[in-house]
């Protein structure tokens, strides 16, 4: 299997992170909020059981393969009017979980997204930019292998970061227990406009994410469940990918996403499988690639400056 990166500089390079670590980023807690008589058994101030709550809720808690699929709207904002819909990724984590000796959780996974047109799973070839009304080729996302180790706090990290997360409470409200992850990133562009004029903005890159995963309790609390059946959803608000072509445009992509976590491909829809393995089928082979994929560096490589 290739070396995997943690969360760091070359994992987050240029807004690479996906939603899968971000699932994952570290989130001091602040005192926690009571659950009900009915749920006093989970007690979210010791560290071991928030990190196995946080674990079950967001991945598993045994040795695992975990499938976690979104559909991501994405759009552009162009601060001014409404949003202008772009297209669709269909997006999907595969992480390997497992359980450590120091009451931590391991996940080793990557991520893919293929786009479609906007709300279906008719996969893009071409996109023709609303905006600016050019046709461009369609660059599929893919990376990974990442190697996550989570905490009762969040992400547990060795090295610089420019991923900032916000202190967020992890809680139980009615009969759901709610997982809230922050994150904030600006880091040098590695694209900058002088060089790629069509497909820059701004000297640094910019990414805000937040994500909300919620199980309802009486799964989490079930001894013999080892992987909640979550509803996870997030928006970000990142600058432009350079295959957009919107150099010199001001705005932002922004997306809306909704999903779920499987522990079998059977159990997803068959077109957005259908489409995964057409675009990118090395996703599902990543526990043996050689070399890690950063996403954004693949692109560098594969493309001359426009």
């Amino acid at each position: 299997m290739a070396d995997t990166y943690k969360v760091s500089r070359r994992g987050v390079l240029g807004g690479a992170l996906g939603a899968g670590a971000l699932a994952a980023a570290g989130l001091a807690i602040p005192p926690a909020t009571a659950a009900s008589s009915k749920y006093a058994s989970l007690n979210l101030e010791d560290p071991k059981q928030r990190s196995w709550a946080r674990a079950k809720v967001i991945g598993a808690v045994e040795p695992q393969l975990v499938y976690t699929f979104y559909r991501l709207h994405l759009y552009g904002y162009m601060h001014g009017g409404n949003l202008v819909p772009f297209f669709t990724m269909n997006n999907l984590n595969i992480t390997r979980w497992t359980p450590l000796e120091n009451g931590n959780y391991r996940s080793v996974g990557a991520e893919c997204g293929i786009y479609c047109k906007f709300d279906t799973d008719e996969v893009l070839d071409v996109w023709e930019n609303p905006i600016t009304g050019e046709k461009r080729k369609v660059w599929d996302f893919l990376g990974g292998p990442m190697t996550v180790e989570l905490g009762p706090d969040g992400i547990i990290t060795s090295g610089a970061v420019e991923l900032s997360p916000e202190v967020m409470r992890m809680e139980v409200m009615g009969d759901k227990l709610f997982v809230p992850t922050a994150a904030h990133m600006s880091v040098p562009n590695p694209f900058p406009p002088a060089k790629w004029p069509k497909g820059s903005t701004e000297e640094n890159r910019y990414w805000d994410s937040m994500l909300v995963a919620a199980a309802d309790m009486d799964e989490v609390l079930n001894p013999d469940i080892a992987m909640a059946n979550s509803f996870l959803q997030f928006q970000n608000l990142g600058s432009w990918h350079p295959w957009l072509g919107l150099g010199g445009e001001v705005g932002r992509t922004y997306g809306r996403a909704y999903g779920t976590k499987y522990t079998s491909l059977d159990d997803m829809p068959p077109g957005v499988v259908a489409g995964i393995e057409k675009r990118v089928p090395d996703i599902f082979d990543f526990e043996s690639w050689e070399e890690p994929r950063v996403e954004m560096l693949d692109y560098m490589k594969a493309n001359k400056p426009e």
